[in-house]
């Protein structure tokens, strides 16, 4: 008896696992295609998502808009508007300036007060860009962010700065994100957004 029943019990593994084996590899082909989730964009630490929503923004006394990361967490800092998440930053500084800037005028004069005020400033270039909202003085320079609250560690970070001038008033544009990651798109979404009001 204990055989005869030691015999059934064999079969049984043997004819569920033969069965479990054909079963899945028979409807694999129809149940994944059903079942299987696209696959999720996965991101460098401080890149931007690809799918990520931007909303037009205003300051309180109007002059001019520009597109933000919907759901950035805002603050005020000193005169100056910061829209930040993770590794990246959008500040926005207004102020009256009598004369445009030029490229010499913000590698002489901006790019000293930036190396004054951040760490480790490396510049890379200074020119004037074209964008959808007008012309500007881009500075591109890398320098360490300030010490996170928590760890105390700071990233570095790949900065542009975009100075805009119309009518004795000076927006600057600055994006920041750590370097290696891959936000070209989302900063070109950002600064070509900017417009006068």
């Amino acid at each position: 008896m204990r055989r005869t029943l030691s015999a059934v019990v064999t079969g049984l593994v043997v004819v569920t696992g033969a069965a479990a084996c054909s079963s899945s590899s028979g409807s694999s082909h129809s149940s994944s295609s059903a079942t299987v989730a696209p696959p999720k964009e996965v991101n460098p630490a401080g890149d931007i998502p690809d799918n990520q929503v931007y909303v037009a923004w205003s300051p309180s006394g109007g002059g001019y808009t520009v597109k933000v990361p919907e759901g950035w967490a805002r603050q005020q800092v000193g005169g100056a508007t910061v829209f930040s998440d993770k590794f990246n930053s959008v500040r926005i500084d207004r102020s009256p300036a009598d004369k445009a800037p030029t490229v010499q005028s913000v590698r002489s004069v901006d790019l000293s007060a930036v190396r004054r005020s951040a760490k480790n400033v490396t510049v890379r270039k200074v020119s004037a860009v074209k964008r959808s909202g007008g012309t500007a003085v881009l500075a591109t320079y890398r320098a360490d962010s300030a010490p996170d609250q928590v760890t105390g560690k700071s990233v570095r970070q790949d900065v542009e700065r975009y100075a805009f001038w119309q009518n004795g008033t000076q927006v600057v544009l600055t994006l920041s994100g750590a370097v290696g990651a891959d936000n070209v798109d989302p900063w070109r979404i950002v600064t070509d957004s900017f417009r006068w009001a």
